[in-house]
């Protein structure tokens, strides 16, 4: 253990010249940030680079005051910044910083996971570790080596969890054809033999797999069913992988290959995609419909948020860098890289609007203008034996709980 003790002093040693996140993208035109709050994605405000996803870090695990004190020892720090008009953008790893203050908060954890030693108990601050140093590195900008130490540590943190729980949890290598491979994990239910039906967890473009921890713990293991996590293209264990207007080529070719893993079910299949995950999940149900038996499209990014001009100028300038550097740009117009996203609608690729067999549910928010309910309703006319699920604005926390009681029970129906 005091391996990763001593790991965490290497990779994080203060220092100052270290490239600031906000800055690795380049625009033509100068950056403006609005104020906005999306239901699912969060707060994003003129004084913040990155957009603060309360709600979700909240149901990761982390409490709301341990969030407030991190943010707070950011904003109160008068130090260097690249621009002094976003709190979040202290230049170097040092007090005051995002990567700084976040991974500080993931050590304390991880000090409390070492004097545990074993059991859940350990397994629990570990996984609380992962979680923090996840939010270290996000928005997960390529380049930022801040960032790519933070996901190093949360890799080893998640992994010590691991270890730990009682639950299992498999670690799997997928070839991918001319370009590596990639780890996934495969999360297996306790009390009931495999192999067992499986889904697939495909997340949102800022976050790591382990992020999603909670989902499988909450809701699909009692119900018998394991999951499979993937890090999204150009993150994680994804990272030499580019986004492409064919969405869900890396998790199809990982779906090809689940009939060679013992512990998976491959004849009972099913997708659950968050956010952009859910544009790659209804992908995988068109080009793959033999091979899935139902998906479900939480908050989806579809056709509306890629063809709306009204839409895309809601977009915080950090949401923008995140695109750019999936796609793997450095140097983009503000304009053109909005008009280019009209090319990931998966109604202009003439996919979604045919009927296909395939089970598929659409959830959508009342106010969330990202996701507006019309691409839910897109969904569900696109299958034979399709259902939208409308979730109240608030209370939010309830709100994302039913969202996910709801997605776990319908998703079983259709696998068990």
């Amino acid at each position: 253990m005091a391996n990763n003790t001593n790991l965490s002093e290497t990779l994080f040693k203060p220092r100052a010249k270290h490239a600031e996140t906000s800055t690795l993208i380049q625009y033509t035109h100068p950056k403006t940030n609005i104020n906005t709050h999306s239901i699912l994605n969060g707060t994003s405000q003129q004084n913040w680079y990155r957009t603060i996803q309360r709600l979700l870090w909240i149901w990761r695990g982390i409490s709301p005051i341990e969030i407030e004190e991190v943010l707070s020892r950011i904003a109160v720090l008068d130090a260097p910044r690249s621009d002094e008009k976003f709190i979040d953008t202290v230049v170097g790893y040092r007090r005051g910083g995002w990567s700084f203050e976040w991974s500080h908060q993931a050590m304390i954890w991880q000090q409390k996971a070492l004097r545990e030693e074993s059991g859940d108990a350990a397994a629990d601050c570990w996984l609380r570790a992962a979680n923090l140093y996840s939010i270290a590195a996000y928005p997960f900008i390529n380049g930022d080596f801040l960032a790519d130490q933070a996901v190093v540590l949360a890799m080893k943190a998640f992994e010590n969890s691991m270890k730990f729980s009682s639950f299992e949890v498999k670690k799997l290598t997928f070839k991918l054809a001319g370009k590596g491979n990639t780890t996934g994990f495969l999360h297996l239910p306790k009390d009931c033999r495999g192999p067992y039906p499986t889904v697939i967890f495909c997340g949102g473009l800022d976050g790591l797999q382990s992020d999603y921890v909670s989902f499988f713990r909450d809701y699909l293991s009692p119900k018998g069913i394991a999951m499979l996590t993937l890090d999204m293209p150009s993150i994680g264990y994804s990272s030499k992988q580019k986004l492409t207007e064919d969405t869900c080529q890396l998790q199809g070719e990982v779906l090809t290959q689940l009939s060679e893993i013992p512990w998976v079910d491959h004849t009972r299949i099913g997708v659950m995609g968050f956010r952009f995950g859910a544009n790659i999940a209804v992908r995988l149900a068109y080009i793959y419909p033999k091979l899935i038996k139902g998906v479900v499209a939480l908050g989806p990014l579809i056709h509306a948020f890629f063809t709306q001009a009204e839409l895309q100028k809601k977009i915080p300038v950090m949401y923008l860098d995140v695109l750019a550097s999936r796609l793997g740009l450095w140097n983009i117009d503000e304009n053109n890289l909005r008009l280019s996203l009209s090319s990931y609608s998966l109604k202009n690729q003439g996919l979604i609007g045919r009927r296909i067999p395939v089970p598929m549910m659409g959830v959508y928010w009342k106010g969330d203008e990202i996701s507006p309910k019309e691409d839910s309703q897109l969904i569900a006319r696109s299958s034979m034996d399709g259902d939208i699920l409308a979730i109240n604005e608030k209370p939010l926390y309830e709100g994302l709980e039913l969202a996910l009681q709801k997605s776990a029970d319908w998703i079983y129906n259709k696998l068990i």
